[in-house]
């Protein structure tokens, strides 16, 4: 079996909250957003045996607690993603997903198998613009169907962490509101800073603006001020950061 590989990081800190992990990159990725950090592992091959990105998490066991699988998007290759899931936790490690929950039916596998410990699902848009963002129709629906497998699985325990990670840029903070009242209070809900060259980002106050008009706890992420837990309320304009 092989895996079309993207890279791997033996130790980080920030990808998966409260934990120290390896990151597995899986190459290739059906969305290809254009404001995507790993635009060169987005297409292209390189084909590994996946006994070899094995040893990469073993050689990292004794330093970290999990593996996040990244990508790209991990789920367009379920059979070694399953393969490499089911290694990490037989060797006593946690597995978190990062995904754009283009493939459902792959993300419910996981899930049922109890190969998954946390998923964090990027959204990309409202449903209803995902084909003006230049993907297809269904694409939104896919998403959306993660979404609530992902919710399910969560409320019912068999998800033990999920998160939703909505990429923010200038004129986009419109978009949050529809997605956000998709997204249960209890399920945390993240507005990521997006940083792209030739585009300023939104600040920490910016974002705080943003998550004014949701009605909600959010998750705001920035490059400056790391993660925090910032509670809001528009109508009496009240707003406070929790925790960092």
């Amino acid at each position: 079996m092989h895996i079309n590989f993207g890279g791997f990081v033996p130790l980080s800190t920030v990808d998966w909250r409260g934990k120290s992990v390896c990151v597995v990159f899986f190459r290739g990725c059906p969305v290809k957003c254009w404001y995507c950090h790993n635009q060169s592992i987005l297409s292209g091959e390189d084909r590994r045996p996946v006994d070899e990105i094995k040893e990469l998490i073993r050689s990292s066991s004794l330093l970290i607690s999990g593996v996040i699988f990244s990508g790209g998007e991990a789920t367009m290759q379920p059979a070694a993603l399953f393969s490499l899931a089911e290694y990490s936790k037989s060797i006593g490690l946690s597995t978190g997903l990062h995904t754009n929950g283009v493939y459902p039916d792959v993300i419910k596998k996981l899930i049922d198998k109890r190969l998954i410990d946390h998923i964090a699902l990027d959204v990309k848009a409202e449903w209803n613009l995902y084909t003006v963002r230049g993907k297809e129709r269904a694409v939104g629906k896919q998403v959306k169907d993660s979404l609530t497998q992902c919710t399910a699985a969560y409320h019912s325990g068999t998800l033990p962490g999920f998160e939703v990670v909505v990429t923010l840029f200038p004129g986009y903070g419109e978009e949050v509101m529809t997605i956000s009242h998709d997204v249960a209070l209890d399920i945390d809900l993240v507005l990521q800073q997006g940083v792209l060259m030739g585009i300023r980002p939104l600040d920490i106050h910016n974002l705080q603006k943003i998550a004014d008009h949701l009605g909600r706890k959010v998750r705001i992420r920035t490059r400056s001020d790391g993660e925090i837990i910032y509670e809001g309320n528009s109508s009496s304009g009240d707003a406070r950061i929790r925790e960092r």
